[in-house]
């Protein structure tokens, strides 16, 4: 059977094979917000790629989840809501400046064992390695996740990574924690910064003059300059 596909439908199933789970709204939000019946328009052409054959779906969850067609996850596996919370931190990131470079269950070692932070990107600037915490451990499971970034910054691997400013010094990425809970974790070596969520980091390092423009309108939230410095 022939079909021509639009650079929408690539665009889409390129998404959903990066995020492996996303949810009809975010495509909605991310594809489709600028249309006048946004809602059915995404359902129309899910609908249209599923029966294609090019991507998969598991109606477990409402609104319907579209995973990839060579998904290595059962669909009704709890991975689903992992991925869905990388990709909920992806959209939050979105609403101040689309993030570059990302890179989902990023393993930068390319080894068992080294770190695998849930998301690579840049944002703002400045290269971030991102852990979501759904769930609460123990401080000495999360020293000892934070320990083997140590042990990654010391390797100096990562000055090889690909995404490294070619012209400048290379770069090691601030860890963020997006956690509801705050642990007792540190490190002299690497920055960690612990929020809950996105917009918590945005408040975290936003500039003086920024915090006083948006206390008189909060009309614009994404047309501000935020720059994340790592030094």
């Amino acid at each position: 059977m022939s079909f021509r596909l639009s650079q929408r439908d690539k665009d889409i199933i390129a998404f959903i094979n990066q995020f492996r789970a996303v949810d009809r709204d975010s495509l909605v939000d991310l594809f489709f917000k600028q249309l006048k019946s946004p809602i059915n328009a995404c359902n129309s052409v899910m609908v249209r790629l599923y029966r294609l054959g090019l991507i998969e779906r598991t109606q477990q969850y409402s609104p319907t989840v579209y995973l990839p067609v060579d998904a290595k996850i059962k669909k009704n596996s709890q991975k689903i809501l992992h991925f869905l919370s990388i990709l909920d931190v992806y959209k939050q990131m979105c609403t101040y400046s689309p993030p570059k470079q990302v890179i989902v269950e990023d393993k930068p070692t390319g080894r068992k064992g080294g770190i695998e932070p849930d998301l690579f990107c840049i944002f703002k600037g400045s290269p971030f390695w991102i852990e979501i915490q759904r769930n609460q451990y123990s401080e000495q499971k999360m020293q000892a996740k934070i320990n083997l970034y140590e042990e990654f910054f010391f390797s100096d691997e990562w000055k090889a990574l690909h995404w490294q400013p070619g012209e400048r010094s290379p770069i090691f990425p601030s860890v963020i924690l997006v956690t509801p809970v705050r642990y007792a974790v540190s490190s002299e070596h690497i920055r960690l910064i612990q929020v809950a969520n996105i917009h918590e980091l945005m408040e975290k390092y936003k500039s003086p003059v920024k915090s006083q423009k948006e206390a008189r309108s909060r009309t614009n939230v994404s047309s501000g300059g935020v720059k994340i410095k790592l030094t």
